[in-house]
């Protein structure tokens, strides 16, 4: 019995030892990385993506601000294309264009669309660089002013370092005679009037208005009259932008 006994202990001693001197390894089963579907649609922020409204307009231009907070594939990428409808109808089925404008690489700033008719209402809608049309702006409508009743263009006939000679062209663009008329503009530096002809010229700070003598008060339908000026200055423009209205 002693016998048997010992042979026992001794096995169970040498399975004891064999545990010991070769620990476990944990086996996990490999989990796979999730890789997305190129299906799956993109989530968007809930804003708009872009921005653009009217902000000015002369007689023959529209000017439309705009800024785009988005970029694809939620938002767009400049350049933008505004297009221009004559009715709110051909801008919804987005159909017969009358004017375009696009911007530049910017992606906020100002279109300006010129060649419009005067006393005319618009509505514009937009697209980006790959030609994704907008689903969301539908602008407008935003009317063109109304044709002025003349025109004023000058031009520098001489110049030299301490001043200019110059002569100014107003033209009347109605279809009806024109009684009277005035002529503004703006100076950009220290320019300074010391004398005219065939207009009478006041001056406030920077600005400076001409109007009609009475021998060239009366224009005919697209008949014109000129008046010169002598500035000085110590640096000579390189043109001068006007504006002319009726004035009485």
């Amino acid at each position: 019995m002693k016998r048997t006994f010992g042979v026992v202990l001794a096995t169970a001693t040498l399975t004891l030892a064999a545990g010991l001197g070769a620990p476990a390894i944990a086996q996990t089963s490999p989990t796979a990385t999730p890789t997305p579907s190129p299906s799956q649609t993109p989530v968007c922020p809930p804003v708009l993506p872009i921005n653009a409204m009217v902000t000015g307009t002369t007689a023959t231009t529209l000017t439309i601000t705009y800024s785009a907070f988005v970029v694809p594939p939620c938002g767009y990428d400049p350049p933008i294309t505004f297009f221009l409808f004559g009715s709110r109808e051909d801008a919804v089925q987005w159909q017969d264009p009358v004017a375009e404008g696009t911007s530049g690489p910017e992606r906020s700033g100002t279109v300006t669309i010129g060649g419009l008719t005067p006393d005319t209402e618009y509505w514009f809608r937009l697209s980006d660089a790959e030609g994704v049309r907008d689903r969301y702006i539908l602008g407008g409508p935003a009317r063109t002013g109304s044709q002025p009743p003349c025109s004023a263009t000058a031009t520098i006939d001489t110049g030299w370092g301490s001043g200019f000679v110059a002569t100014v062209t107003v033209r009347n663009t109605g279809d009806a005679q024109l009684n009277g008329w005035r002529v503004r503009w703006n100076w950009s530096g220290d320019e300074r009037v010391q004398s005219v002809w065939n207009a009478v010229v006041e001056t406030a700070a920077t600005g400076v208005t001409a109007r009609h003598a009475e021998y060239n008060r009366v224009l005919a339908s697209g008949g014109s009259t000129t008046f010169g000026l002598l500035a000085a200055t110590s640096s000579v423009p390189e043109e001068l932008t006007l504006t002319c209205e009726r004035w009485s």
